[in-house]
């Protein structure tokens, strides 16, 4: 038998050598390569010879602070206002350029500031793109991955029947993910439009001419929100699929004695439809939570992350760095960053979804 078993996995090792082999070669060296590269301030094109810089890259980007602006005062203590009423302050950069009080925050820039009572808190970054950018992923992902999933739930429970014409709706709500999403951003970018956009256009005849157009794209409070809408629209049948092989292992003897037992609809699903997708469930969230943080393609085409770096993304960053700015070290740190991310959300995600014993 041990002879047997040995034979047994030197075939499952040699037959897995080719796909470990070319995960080493496109996944594993590539990111110990980018973490060296991120350690120094190493450019695409640069005259001067690559200098070993240590953590310094990864300080610019992370590095955050936050001050206390007290309003400005006349002689007699008044507080200053400007003409619309608004308390004056004083100016950020006179406590971020050469401050001897505030050293640790030479060189940060205003993210974003609250009142609280007369004075304003200011929290400030090394780097405001940056920390835009990941503020933007991390939304995308936490909207996107239970929506996104919830959705494709719902279609996947709405097409696992057997009923005359079901592969035509199958089809349809798997289409768009055939087709390319450079494709796809570019009519959504038209849809949007604030012109003469048919979301515009649909929503005027919905309210009889009272709607206002709306620039979709060219708006802060809506431009992430656009785009977000449109990646679920797309990838939502890949989803579909996953989830609808997974209803497809559950036996139909489970549905069987709970139909005899007299369960309703939402006791079937809870104690027979939904421990049976346990393992799918696990699959799905870390498939959308990796897709989520790699979003580029819709950024790039239906933005290029603006307008003012609302639709800003890591990774859109770090090729805009690594090859527009021809900033290889910047771009480096920001693909270790983000791999980090994923690889810490993805073991929690596995640990919290773990069978317990």
């Amino acid at each position: 038998m041990a002879s047997k078993l040995t034979q047994s996995n030197s075939a499952g090792w040699a037959f897995a050598l080719p796909g470990f082999g070319l995960i080493a070669l496109f996944i594993v060296v590539p990111f110990f390569f980018a973490f060296g590269l991120s350690l120094t301030n190493q450019r695409l094109v640069s005259p001067n010879p690559t200098e070993f810089v240590g953590l310094a890259n990864y300080k610019n980007l992370l590095g955050v602070g936050m001050i206390t602006l007290e309003p400005e005062r006349n002689d007699a203590g008044e507080i200053l206002r400007g003409q619309d009423g608004e308390i004056q302050y004083p100016r950020v950069r006179n406590y971020t350029r050469k401050n001897p009080d505030y050293p640790h925050l030479d060189g940060m820039r205003e993210w974003f500031r609250w009142s609280s009572g007369d004075n304003a808190k200011v929290v400030l970054a090394k780097d405001v793109v940056f920390v835009k950018a990941l503020k933007n992923t991390l939304t995308f992902v936490v909207i996107v991955a239970p929506l996104q999933a919830s959705l494709a739930l719902l279609l996947a429970l709405l097409i696992n029947q057997k009923l005359r014409g079901i592969n035509v709706f199958r089809t349809i709500y798997f289409m768009p993910v055939v087709i390319s999403i450079v494709v796809v951003s570019l009519l959504w970018r038209f849809i949007y439009s604030g012109d003469n956009g048919l979301l515009n256009n649909i929503l005027g005849a919905l309210t009889f001419g009272l709607f206002e157009p709306v620039d979709w794209l060219g708006q802060p409070s809506t431009a992430l929100g656009a785009i977000i809408a449109m990646s679920i629209w797309q990838a939502v049948g890949f989803h579909m699929v996953i989830w609808l092989s997974g209803l497809q292992t559950i036996s139909p003897v489970l549905y069987e004695a709970a139909r005899i037992e007299g369960s309703s609809a939402w006791q079937t699903f809870k104690y027979v439809t939904w421990p049976g997708l346990r393992n799918t469930a696990v699959l799905i969230l870390i498939v959308i939570t990796m897709q989520a943080f790699a979003i580029f393609a819709q950024i790039d085409v239906m933005t290029s992350g603006g307008p003012l770096d609302s639709t800003q993304t890591l990774v859109f960053q770090a090729v805009e760095r690594g090859y527009g700015k021809q900033d290889i070290s910047g771009g480096s740190v920001i693909s270790v960053i983000l791999f980090l991310i994923v690889l810490s959300i993805s073991l929690i995600q596995r640990w919290l979804t773990r069978e317990k014993n």
